[in-house]
């Protein structure tokens, strides 16, 4: 008769035996997680990351899939690898858009105490702390309400990581655009950038919003996303962040503003590359799933 449950093998990347788990047939990865865990305490689930293969490239587990979609069966191995302490993604955004929300405005309203001089901030300097306060704190309320996240850990590093890059660019920004020596650009320019910000920021928040509405609460249900710009590009919140922090600069005509945006819109651009090619492999119109929109470009319509 057949067997009820059956014994998986967890060996480490260099195949030493960490644990034999007797687990019922209908576990799923999430199930066979918790089992390994009472083994060995030190590992909790979200640590683990559990593949069929040591090739490069293998993909994780899925918490939520059962053993049997991977076709494991009694006897079979599985590998682990330690992904470290982790920590929520909630918290790792407002701790990097928190350092940003309070360290500029410190430019603007001391700045005889960091510039060694004292000044009356211009009009523009003004218009630029009101902008950036806008993002950041916008951000601070998408990661609160709004952004609903696939994984609810992540590497504790990537905290300090994250962190250097948000706090860093704005020392370098807020550096420049509030020093006592700044000289606004022409009154179009600021205008002109500041049009762009807000048109930037108004549908990146749209397109935030209408990525929240796709996924049900509670779930880690994937669709596709439709509607305004998703029909054009995969990732319209990236496209009109950039051109919000595009807008920033011709307002403020620094260096550092255009060098932060570039800068951005390299990582913003990666990022978007690869949730592109990913809706494209989940999405292939196979066995009953949803077929991508083959001329959706990634990021900029109609070229790229």
């Amino acid at each position: 008769c057949q067997q009820d449950s059956m014994k998986i093998s967890v060996d480490n990347s260099s195949k030493w035996r960490l644990a034999d788990i007797e687990i019922d047939n209908s576990a799923t990865v999430y199930d066979l997680k918790v089992a390994f865990y009472k083994i060995k305490p030190k590992y909790p689930p979200v640590r683990q990351r559990l593949v069929t293969s040591l090739e490069r490239g293998s993909p994780a587990l899925n918490d939520d899939k059962k053993l049997a979609e991977y076709k494991l069966s009694d006897g079979d191995v599985i590998y682990f690898k330690d992904l470290g302490p982790q920590i929520s993604w909630q918290l790792v955004f407002v701790i990097e858009y928190l350092g940003p929300l309070l360290l500029y405005p410190a430019f603007y309203f001391f700045p005889s105490f960091l510039y060694g001089s004292s000044h009356i901030p211009d009009h523009v300097q003004t218009i630029a702390l009101i902008c950036w306060t806008i993002h950041f704190a916008k951000r601070e309320i998408e990661t609160i309400f709004v952004h609903k996240f696939s994984h609810a850990t992540m590497p504790i590093f990537n905290l300090f990581k994250n962190s250097s890059y948000y706090w860093g660019c704005c020392l370098m920004v807020a550096y420049f655009v509030n020093h006592p020596l700044f000289t606004p650009p022409v009154c179009w320019k600021t205008y002109l950038g500041l049009t762009i910000f807000a048109i930037g920021e108004i549908f990146n928040l749209v397109s935030h919003l209408q990525l929240s509405w796709l996924r049900p609460p509670g779930s880690n249900q994937r669709a596709v996303p439709k509607g305004l710009f998703f029909e054009f590009v995969s990732c319209p919140n990236y496209t009109f962040e950039i051109l919000a922090w595009i807008g920033f600069s011709i307002m403020t005509q620094t260096f550092t503003s255009f060098l932060f945006t570039l800068i951005g819109a390299i990582q913003m651009f990666v990022w978007a590359k690869q949730k592109h090619l990913r809706y494209r492999k989940d999405f292939d119109g196979k066995e009953g799933r949803a077929l991508y929109p083959k001329n959706r470009k990634i990021i900029l319509p109609f070229i790229l």
